[in-house]
């Protein structure tokens, strides 16, 4: 279908522009091309960073109320406007209409947490006469904006994670610069419209698109720009982490993520929530379920029912409600999760459900007999791809959990909090979610992970912390 929405413009420090060299935006269910958008040039970016300079300095200024107040009026446009954000989603992207309408719901909660977030960035009062010599001394101190933040966001969610960009640094009084993924700008240039309706000042605000390898070096470059917050692949983090220089990086890398099995587990619940938790957005979800450790005494139960739940996943039109998951966002990433399945049934491995690619679109996958070491094991999949491993132990089964590169986000199923316990405490992970999956998140937690999952941590209340900086007053009475 073609959606007409933004007029082929991108959104500069305030202003609608458009570009004689244009970027194709397509369905990635049929390849169809529904939009067309402006590729930016490296003096576009150069502009948007003088810009976004001058942008700072008006929002730290305004009063926290009225940040508050265009956060809200953003909020409500959304809701507004509610239908047409949800078939954008779907349509520029892999979701279905179902995962694009919870997307809508879940942005316009950030951004109503976010207004209130602004209320409450304080700061404490120090007893600085603590130390001989300083009776006379007393002080606080107060959070400032950081000044000026450059935003990478991904395809998988192109309405809410930019949101949870532009929600805090608003909130915190900053000025941005959007770098959407050129497979999915649609979304967050409705969200630009959207802080314009709320009465966003010009300049404090850019949704900027084109191609990353021509643009991305002068964002993440840049002195001025006192802050990158990346959501995408660890390849490229680390790339930018490299670049960026002397400022503050937070990054949510992606995972690998663990579900965890007992045989006291209520299994019917297990197998429905690890499903969904594994197909969701076509398993291209950070904290999608890619590994299952089921206790040996229940394995051929567990991968039996969890195979015919898989099968029963139905694939088709994004915007038919009675479609379960979506493709993947295009042909060449169809083709590397094929051809990860086809390695590892190479060495081995062997398919339980699923396993064939149809266009873009990849079967729920699920496999069995995978070698601990296989890249599709230890690599994040980012695709509709589940493996289920048998364990003997507890013990083992926190080993294994542990031992990818990635720890974003974990579930257990169990009955016993002892043992519940044991993996709170020892999985390596930024969160775990008991008798749940790992595919689980409120946009007010804290958000992020260890090791080779990222940096820092998102969520509102959190990302504002990220994006201020503390300064100290002391007082001296003489």
């Amino acid at each position: 279908m073609k959606t007409k929405l933004m007029n082929q413009k991108m959104f500069l420090a305030g202003k609608w522009v458009t570009r004689e060299r244009l970027i194709n935006v397509k369905n990635p269910e049929d390849d169809s091309i529904i939009e067309a958008i402006p590729a930016a040039s490296k003096e576009d970016m150069i502009f948007c960073v003088e810009e976004a300079k001058v942008g700072a300095k008006i929002i730290s200024k305004m009063p926290v109320h009225e940040r508050m107040d265009i956060i809200r009026k953003a909020a409500e446009y959304i809701s507004q406007h509610f239908d047409k954000f949800a078939v954008t989603i779907a349509t520029e992207g892999c979701k279905t209409i179902t995962e694009a309408k919870k997307e809508v719901t879940r942005a316009i909660e950030t951004l109503k947490i976010s207004a209130e977030e602004a209320r409450r960035i304080e700061g404490k009062t120090i007893s600085f006469d603590q130390m001989p010599g300083s009776e006379q001394r007393h002080g606080y101190y107060y959070r400032f904006p950081i000044g000026v933040v450059g935003a990478i966001t991904p395809f998988n969610d192109p309405l809410n994670l930019v949101a949870h960009k532009i929600g805090p640094a608003i909130a915190a009084g900053n000025s941005i610069i959007v770098k959407p993924a050129t497979e999915t700008p649609l979304s967050a240039l409705l969200l630009a419209e959207a802080f314009e309706y709320g009465g966003l000042p010009e300049k404090v605000l850019s949704v900027i698109t084109g191609y990353g390898h021509e643009i991305g070096d002068i964002l993440i470059t840049s002195p001025h720009v006192r802050m990158i917050s990346f959501t995408g692949g660890r390849e490229v983090g680390e790339a930018i982490a490299r670049k960026a220089g002397l400022k503050k990086v937070s990054m949510e890398l992606g995972s690998n993520s663990p579900v965890i099995v007992l045989k006291d587990a209520d299994l019917e619940k297990a197998v429905e929530s690890t499903v969904s938790g594994a197909f969701w957005a076509a398993g291209q979800n950070c904290i999608s379920v890619q590994r299952v450790y089921i206790e040996e005494e229940i394995y051929e139960r567990f991968e039996q029912l969890f195979s015919d739940r898989a099968s029963q996943v139905t694939i088709g039109e994004k915007l038919s409600e009675e479609t379960s998951m979506g493709p993947l966002i295009n042909v060449r990433e169809a083709k590397r999760v094929e051809q990860l399945i086809e390695e590892a049934k190479e060495r081995g491995a062997k398919v339980s459900a699923g396993g064939r690619r149809y266009g873009n679109y990849i079967e729920p996958t699920v496999l069995t007999n995978v070698n601990r070491l296989d890249p599709i094991a230890q690599e994040e999949i980012f695709g509709p791809v589940v493996i289920l491993f048998p364990v003997g132990s507890l013990d083992v089964a926190i080993a294994e959990a542990n031992a990818v590169d990635y720890g974003l986000q974990a579930g257990v199923f169990t009955n016993n909090l002892k043992a519940a316990n044991r993996v709170i405490q020892e999985l390596e992970v930024g969160a775990v979610m008991v008798n749940d999956s790992s595919d689980y998140r409120i946009d007010a937690m804290p958000f992020g992970g260890v090791k080779g999952s990222g940096l820092g941590r998102e969520g509102i209340a959190f990302s504002i912390e990220e994006m201020t900086e503390p300064k100290v007053v002391c007082y001296l009475n003489d």
